[in-house]
């Protein structure tokens, strides 16, 4: 797989949330081909580049990409809410290292930091809930719930004791939570990317459904904000809130339909 032909002088960032967003395991394929139809167009029409904002690792970006039969990569990845990578001239992603580098360096510190306070958190957790409590190379510190409702219970329950360390934060999508620091997600990842290639937020749109998508879909960091009809309640609510728009339709259908609201 390549990208798209080049473009030469970037004027419109797009950022797509991949699960939920534009991808729908029910439907076939999971991503509808009219999609990249539709990026096409906006690369002709409006020098638009476009990216894909998600929680997934690299290599299971690269999976959901088979997958979908993407007939074309994006220009950029955001893998695990924070890391930048870029295609090379063979199609194989790799690492912006200087921003991803300071993020590791400054995520290790700060876990070194909050070490006694995710033990206190891992406690509470393990003590009250049938949740699971994960450690694991590269995710330091991470939880699944059984449920959303339970998820529920532990963000209510663990927020004081987060507000302890300053700098730490976490990353929900559904019953999976991810901890890490606070100036390190999908939203402040994707202005870097904006910044590299010169542009600014108000030449950004971006597509999310889930509560890990609430930084990039702020006014710090998108101007145009959209979601399918399927997002989570508080995702909704953002959008209304900001004026963006919510479509009427699931998944990739609905950020077809948003994007053509947003630049018919």
């Amino acid at each position: 797989m390549r990208t798209l032909d080049a473009c030469p002088k970037p004027e419109l960032i797009l950022s797509f949330d991949f699960d939920g967003t534009l991808h729908d395991p029910a439907e076939s394929p999971p991503v509808p081909t009219a999609f990249f139809d539709t990026i096409r167009r906006l690369r002709e029409t409006r020098n638009a580049i476009w990216g894909i904002n998600t929680g997934r690792s690299m290599p299971q970006v690269v999976e959901g990409f088979i997958e979908s039969n993407f007939p074309f990569i994006p220009d950029w990845v955001i893998a695990r809410e924070r890391e930048i990578h870029f295609p090379n001239d063979f199609g194989r992603y790799l690492p912006h290292k200087d921003w991803n580098n300071r993020c590791e360096k400054d995520i290790h510190k700060l876990f070194k930091k909050a070490k006694k306070t995710l033990k206190a958190i891992r406690h509470e957790i393990e003590e009250h809930t049938g949740a699971q409590y994960i450690e694991i190379d590269g995710e330091p510190a991470g939880l699944i719930s059984r449920t959303e409702e339970e998820m529920e219970w532990i963000v209510g329950h663990i927020s004081p004791l987060v507000a302890e360390v300053p700098d730490l934060g976490w990353q929900r999508n559904s019953i999976y939570l991810r901890f890490g620091h606070k100036n390190y997600q999908k939203g402040s990842t994707l202005t870097e990317v904006a910044r590299l290639y010169g542009l600014s937020t108000e030449h950004t749109f971006a597509a999310g459904d889930s509560h890990n998508d609430i930084e990039m879909l702020s006014p710090d960091h998108s101007a145009y904000a959209a979601c399918p009809i399927n997002a989570v309640a508080d995702i909704r609510a953002l959008i209304q809130s900001r004026g963006g728009y919510i479509s009427s339709k699931t998944a990739g259908n609905g950020i077809m339909e948003a994007l053509q609201h947003a630049f018919a």
